[in-house]
């Protein structure tokens, strides 16, 4: 199939046309022939614009496909030779979604935007931003600043509570200044991406032609086969994984253009991970809840909102039942593990879900993660001289130092009218056991719970039925997660996929020799020992065998 648009511009036309006839130039394996022209004493221009997948009226020939990984060729560029290496000053007239915004603001805004060391600056206080948000703890209420921040004794002589809440560095990744500062990071990369990379890629992408051996010799690595075919070689580069192209005696070549594309991947891949951290920071819910054994709670009373993109969901309407918790030891007797299994239950009071959770193991259910954290010693159940049981609260009792923890409540025994109240103190750190002291605080037993082993002190007989746990759980939705994550592994493959060498080649029919000139971007020092051995593979001319080439294209 053949298409051909000809407009000819003759200085005196008197009802005749020079006819203009195109033949298929014979092919070589896997190579594309884009055409031969000569203008040598012509007055007349044309434009010529041709598709050809078969020769009309024939079937196409096996073995003769067209070098490339597709079939759509991009635009020919001839390319002089004073504009070989020339820097692309002007921004791309059309570029991907997403960077159209760019096209309405000022050259020197952009340039300003692109500069590399404001964006190695904004890096750097953007790490001290994060720095510092973990030297300040977050979520704290305005007491604790007041204290932790004191204006009479400052940190570092000036940073008082009134910076910390003036400029929201208690909630410091959702603040005004950090998002502030990303943005600012994200425009910096769209600019240099709009500005250099994309630019580059398109120039990368052209299909560029030296017509001279001159400029070939100008170019990092130069050859010539001294009696060689430029058709033979092409075959050779293409076996090596080269995009090849002929156009007359000339050639050229290139691979690696992913290496090209990989920096806008890279930037783009950063975009990612700062939208998926201020998405987590601004548009997630979070909240902590210590739930005694057999009690329920609802999601949505425990989660607050940390920022103004947070928006509740269905399962926020969830109620969260703790059927039991356990916990796991040492031979020592400290605290291994602990688990809590949980049931969920829809507004009709379906269970949806059940799962028992522990350390490092959670449960997630509609995009609501649910953490074992923490526990604490609810209630003691007690048999007071046959009678009850008797549930007994347990309060925290605060230790000087260490992380041990210890629980402790009173059981009153006498008259509980009295003033002046007497009864057994119990004290436990876990669940294990129970440490019981009489009414003049001195050391009475020890006993397991479910044990029913009693204990008298001071003539009230005491079995201690069962110790209630109560589980801490962190809950949360963080909706950025799964951006983060595919942010980081899309810059971890455009990354490696960025050191991938970009090599261009060119060469050109100089008589019997063939001259060879390349450059590429990385692994300079290999470059010319790659290139050498592919060299060898080019068979040597018994006979002078280089095609006469046409003085025209058209066959005038």
């Amino acid at each position: 199939m053949e298409t051909l648009k000809i407009s000819s511009r003759i200085s005196h036309v008197q009802n005749k046309i020079l006819p203009l006839n195109i033949k298929p130039y014979p092919l070589i394996h896997n190579s594309r022939i884009l055409g031969f022209y000569s203008n040598k004493g012509r007055t007349f221009s044309y434009t010529v614009t041709c598709k050809l997948n078969t020769v009309k009226g024939k079937k196409p020939s096996k073995g003769k496909t067209v070098l490339g990984s597709d079939g759509a060729a991009p635009p020919v560029v001839e390319v002089e030779e004073r504009s070989v290496g020339r820097k692309v000053e002007e921004p791309p007239k059309s570029s991907g979604v997403g960077f159209g915004i760019f096209k309405k603001l000022p050259r020197k805004v952009l340039g300003v935007l692109s500069n590399l060391p404001l964006a190695i600056a904004e890096m750097f206080a953007v790490a001290a931003l994060m720095a510092l948000g973990t030297f300040i703890d977050q979520g704290e209420a305005p007491d604790y600043y007041f204290q932790k921040f004191p204006e009479d004794h400052p940190p570092l002589g000036f940073f008082t509570w009134r910076w910390v809440l003036t400029l929201g560095f208690d909630h410091m990744f959702s603040s005004p200044v950090f998002l502030g500062t990303l943005a600012f990071l994200g425009a910096s990369l769209m600019a240099c991406t709009y500005t250099t990379q994309i630019p580059l890629v398109k120039v990368a992408r052209r299909w560029s032609f030296l017509q001279s051996a001159e400029t070939i010799r100008k170019l990092e690595y130069v050859d010539t086969l001294p009696r060689a075919s430029v058709k033979d070689l092409g075959v050779i580069l293409m076996g090596d994984g080269y995009e090849v192209f002929l156009k007359g005696p000339t050639l050229f070549a290139f691979k690696g253009l992913a290496g090209r594309f990989a920096p806008i991947g890279v930037h783009l891949s950063l975009l990612l991970v700062m939208s998926g951290g201020t998405l987590s920071a601004a548009g997630s819910f979070r909240g902590a809840v210590t739930v005694p054994q057999g009690l329920n709670f609802i999601v949505g009373d425990v989660l607050a909102p940390s920022g103004f993109l947070s928006t509740p969901s269905d399962a926020f309407s969830t109620e969260v039942h703790v059927n039991r918790f356990s916990m796991d030891y040492y031979d020592s007797g400290e605290v291994l593990q602990f688990h809590t299994d949980l049931s969920l239950f829809d507004l009709d009071g379906k269970e949806v879900m059940r799962k028992t959770i522990s350390v490092n193991d959670p449960l997630r259910y509609g995009g609501i993660t649910i953490y074992q954290t923490d526990w604490s010693i609810s209630a003691l159940q007690v048999l007071k001289d046959d009678e009850g049981p008797f549930n007994l609260a347990m309060a925290p009792l605060q230790l000087n130092g260490g992380d041990k923890k210890l629980f402790g409540t009173f059981l009153p025994v006498g008259d509980d009218n009295s003033l002046n109240v007497k009864g057994v103190s119990m004290l436990a750190r876990d669940l294990q056991s129970v440490i019981l002291y009489d009414k003049e605080g001195k050391f009475a037993g020890v006993r397991r719970p479910n044990s029913k082993l009693p204990i008298e002190i001071n003539g009230t007989k005491i079995v201690i039925e069962d110790a209630i746990g109560s589980s801490g759980l962190d809950l949360k939705t963080d909706p950025g997660v799964p951006v983060v994550y595919a942010g980081f592994g899309s810059l971890m493959l455009t990354t490696c996929i960025s050191y991938l060498s970009h090599t261009q080649l060119w060469a050109l029919q100089d008589g019997t020799s063939v001259v060879i000139g390349g450059k590429t971007n990385r692994a300079k020092g290999e470059f010319p020992d790659t290139i050498n051995r592919l060299l060898d593979h080019v068979p040597e001319l018994v006979e002078s065998s280089s095609p006469k080439e046409p003085d025209t294209h058209s066959g005038v």
